[in-house]
């Protein structure tokens, strides 16, 4: 399966970075927003997985918001937004690390589409360290080919 590591790498030889987690941050970001950012954040993470999935994280929370309209796209009401944990976030995107990467890396794009998000500390972080990733990524596929 495509992971994304749990932690990153030290930016400079010898100086040390804290482990950072993905999921841990997305759920700060989550943490930090408006509703009808948490509401697309929601969506953006609930794409990429299907009921059986969706059912196994948080009780059953997202599968329940995902079936009001199973044929299409997972919409997220503000008052769901509201409601849910940041663990149940952080769990959610923990599994969706799992199954995409490319779902993952789309919050990337979701950051910075909204620029009041980009202000946030752990939205920053969160941001370069999707970043280095997706480059990361990038460097070893040209060297593979």
């Amino acid at each position: 399966m495509n992971r994304l590591p749990a932690h990153t790498e030290p930016a400079t030889p010898g100086i040390v970075e804290p482990n950072i987690s993905v999921p841990c941050l997305i759920g700060q970001v989550y943490d930090s927003v408006p509703p009808s950012l948490r509401a697309r954040m929601l969506e953006h993470l609930m794409r990429p997985l299907g009921i059986l999935s969706l059912m196994t994280i948080a009780n059953g929370v997202f599968a329940s918001i995902r079936m009001r309209n199973p044929a299409s796209d997972p919409t997220v009401g503000l008052e769901d937004a509201a409601i849910i944990q940041t663990g149940d976030v952080v769990k959610l995107a923990d599994w969706v690390q799992q199954v995409s990467v490319e779902a993952i890396d789309g919050l990337a794009q979701l950051l910075l589409a909204s620029p009041p998000l980009t202000r946030s500390a752990a939205a920053a972080a969160l941001l370069s360290l999707l970043l280095q990733i997706s480059k990361q990524g990038r460097d070893r596929m040209s060297t593979h080919d």
